[in-house]
């Protein structure tokens, strides 16, 4: 009775959950200067990749989510019953180094965005957001943590802002929009790659089902036993959340991309650095109100998505190797979980230090990314449609059609890119 006498907005704002916390950190500064790469490369031409990658990314996250929920267990743990263990060991081990390569990414795009305002060096910037960002990882109890970077994900909110302020040619933008033009070139090919592979992302996969067993705990649900299963309700509520998540996530996507077409493709400014360098170059061609925009959006989504990465590749570690995990327990109940967080976060500023390349690092951490996503599909395809592991709720057929579809495309781009 309680839940009809709410009003329709509050009743959504009531589901939102992990899918919304996941499908905004989707939108990481390594995915905003992806992203930002592709507009002022390629101008509106691969618009049509946000309307493509939305129900593909749907599909991936409930098929993540319900694992989660139906076994009371994290992903790394269900896929342990389907693959070998030095497979497993080195899909854990390549989590780790690929989100350690976008934390450092992530820290040093933050860091320059803020010196472009305050003046403060960059390096004693990253070594600040990764320190009150690691300590507020390890010291908060995951309920305060997944409040925190819900609110977070409204940041994103600036590049919707920014798109319309520019006024871009909406002609053009609903042509390459519904539109698709086959990638025809070598840049082409690794820009598709790298957008399905920051859009589709693994540590998103490990992500999405450790949260639904950590909202399991904080409901009460201790044990594993009290977690299988989910109900009818809880998983149609999942969908709207995920829905909505990776929706307001290819929206943001769609936005950076008209945005940095609109104003530095248009203008023959094709070649950026990285983030900070998009958001400088939006100054003269659309005013301080846009920069400071993308530059307050960039901030927001990091602080969103780094625990988002140290904590995926935690998750993945500690159930492959048996260890104690969840932002749930303490330093001393979990110490491994929680040194993979500190690891984690420390090769991030190491990374900042030793002056990789921004543009390589982060395009290509993408493009990494998308060339491991699929594998990692078809491990989890194996898992979804058990009906001995999903506890008799596998999951549904067009739900394995297009995570089925999903997987083909990776391949397939993966492999236009080889050649």
């Amino acid at each position: 009775m309680e839940s009809r006498r709410r009003g329709p907005l509050s009743r959504l704002l009531g589901k939102l959950g992990p899918g919304v916390i996941s499908g905004a950190a989707d939108d990481d500064p390594s995915g905003i200067a992806t992203y930002s790469i592709t507009g002022a490369q390629l101008g509106t031409g691969m618009l049509w990749t946000a309307l493509l990658t939305w129900p593909l990314m749907g599909a991936v996250q409930m098929m993540c989510a319900r694992i989660g929920m139906v076994t009371g267990q994290g992903l790394a743990t269900s896929l342990r019953a389907k693959l070998p263990r030095p497979v497993m060991i080195l899909i854990a081990a390549g989590l780790l180094v690929a989100n350690t390569v976008n934390v450092g990414a992530d820290l040093a795009g933050m860091a320059d965005a803020a010196e472009m305002f305050t003046g403060v060096n960059s390096h004693l910037l990253v070594v600040g957001f990764a320190l009150a960002i690691g300590s507020a990882t390890i010291r908060l109890k995951y309920r305060t943590i997944a409040n925190t970077l819900r609110w977070l994900a409204l940041a994103l909110l600036a590049y919707v802002i920014t798109m319309i302020y520019v006024k871009p040619d909406w002609s053009v933008v609903l042509h390459d929009t519904f539109v698709p033009s086959w990638p025809s070139s070598s840049t082409q090919w690794a820009t598709l790659v790298a957008i399905l592979g920051t859009t589709i992302s693994p540590y998103l996969f490990f992500w999405q089902s450790s949260l639904e067993v950590e909202e399991e705990r904080s409901k009460g649900r201790k044990t594993v036993a009290d977690r299988i299963g989910a109900t009818d309700q809880e998983l149609r509520d999942r969908r709207v959340d995920v829905g909505v998540g990776t929706f307001f996530s290819n929206f943001v996507m769609f936005a950076i991309i008209v945005t940095t077409a609109a104003t530095l493709h248009q203008h023959g400014h094709t070649t950026i650095k990285d983030s900070r360098d998009a958001a400088e170059a939006l100054k003269p061609l659309a005013g301080p109100m846009a920069s400071l925009l993308y530059t307050l959006g960039l901030l927001g989504v990091g602080m969103l998505a780094i625990p988002t990465l140290t904590g995926s590749a935690a998750y993945a570690c500690a159930e492959v190797f048996g260890w104690k995990e969840g932002l749930n327990r303490n330093w001393r109940e979990a110490p491994w979980f929680y040194a993979v967080v500190m690891v984690s976060t420390f090769g991030g500023i190491v990374m900042d230090f030793v002056n990789l390349p921004p543009l390589t690092t982060l395009f290509w951490s993408a493009v990494l990314n998308g060339l491991l996503a699929p594998f990692v599909l078809l491990g989890i395809l194996l898992v979804a449609r058990d009906r001995k592991l999903m506890h008799d709720q596998p999951s549904s057929r067009l739900s394995l059609v297009m995570v089925s579809v999903t997987m083909a495309i990776m391949f397939l781009a993966g492999f236009g890119l080889l050649l």
